[in-house]
């Protein structure tokens, strides 16, 4: 949700990041946001509805990939992902601890990388 937060448009940051990578997302991080369109603050829902907008996009592929049982959705990032954009700073510490490599957005303006392909 962070192009909404900040205004930065993470996508085309991330594809200037990793040019020759594609931008994939798991179909239950796609269910997260739509829970989250059920938030009670309208902040978290109109975010919600726009970063699923995005993840829409023919920019993003969206991947069948199931949680195992009893897996959170960050347990199944870390599970997946060699690369993770995210703010979250549990999971950026947890992602880092596995040797994901981490994209985040620093100083609400640009997208910094922590790690290597």
């Amino acid at each position: 949700m962070i192009p909404f937060q900040f205004n930065v448009d993470i996508i085309d940051e991330l594809e200037k990041a990793f040019p020759s990578y594609n931008l994939v997302t798991p179909l239950f991080v796609i269910d997260e946001l739509k829970g989250l369109k059920n938030n009670k603050k309208s902040k978290i829902r109109v975010n919600a509805s726009l970063a699923l907008k995005i993840a829409n996009s023919s920019k993003i592929e969206i991947k069948n990939i199931p949680l195992n049982k009893n897996e959170s959705v960050d347990d199944a990032l870390i599970r997946v992902s060699k690369v993770l954009a995210t703010n979250d700073i549990d999971l950026k510490k947890r992602a880092k601890e596995k040797g994901i490599v981490v994209a985040y957005l620093r100083q609400k303006r640009y997208i910094n990388i922590d790690g290597k392909l």
